[in-house]
């Protein structure tokens, strides 16, 4: 079967809506966005991955732009989106679980996030002491939030991403 050109259309649109909302909710949190304690709200995007693949460059793209717009620093720029990367390919292969969803996001930033926050910003808090602290402002953003969003778009799952792995729907006639 020949691969749909809408389909591809609708699933680089699912990532730069995804993008896009990400970025919003950083820049509408933003005094609490970034630093050693951190709650990044829009990090719960992060368990999308677990409706659609186009979730992972989504949350990506999202938190790069978030990191370049908002005055982060270039290793945060780099290191943070690839720690976004991280946990949303992971939770991309954790899907059959839908409770392990959140767990790979809020490892790989609670493990590279206060690397970036020792090594951009100088900041003198211990390594596994800001690893405790970014993992509960995780824990919170991606494995409450982001579970009590997967647990509610769950519902509405065939509306909003069940058509996208409908090959037939995007076959070219």
């Amino acid at each position: 079967m020949k691969k749909s050109t809408n389909g591809a259309v609708y699933a680089m649109a699912q990532a730069a809506v995804i993008a896009a909302i990400y970025v919003v909710v950083t820049g509408m949190i933003l005094p609490i966005a970034f630093g050693p304690v951190q709650f990044r709200v829009s990090e719960a995007l992060c368990v999308l991955p677990y409706f659609t693949p186009a979730a992972v460059p989504g949350v990506t793209l999202g938190c790069l732009l978030s990191n370049i717009l908002y005055g982060s620093a270039a290793p945060d720029i780099v290191f943070g989106s690839l720690a976004t990367l991280i946990g949303a390919v992971g939770s991309r292969m954790l899907r059959k679980n839908k409770w392990l969803v959140c767990v790979p996001p809020i490892l790989s930033n609670a493990i590279i996030i206060p690397w970036v926050l020792r090594y951009a910003y100088g900041s003198e808090d211990l390594i596994p002491v800001m690893m405790v602290t970014v993992g509960i402002g995780e824990i919170l953003a991606i494995g409450v939030l982001g579970n009590l969003l997967l647990v509610t778009l769950e519902k509405y799952r065939g509306v909003m991403f069940g058509k996208q792995a409908d090959e037939k729907r995007f076959a070219v006639k």
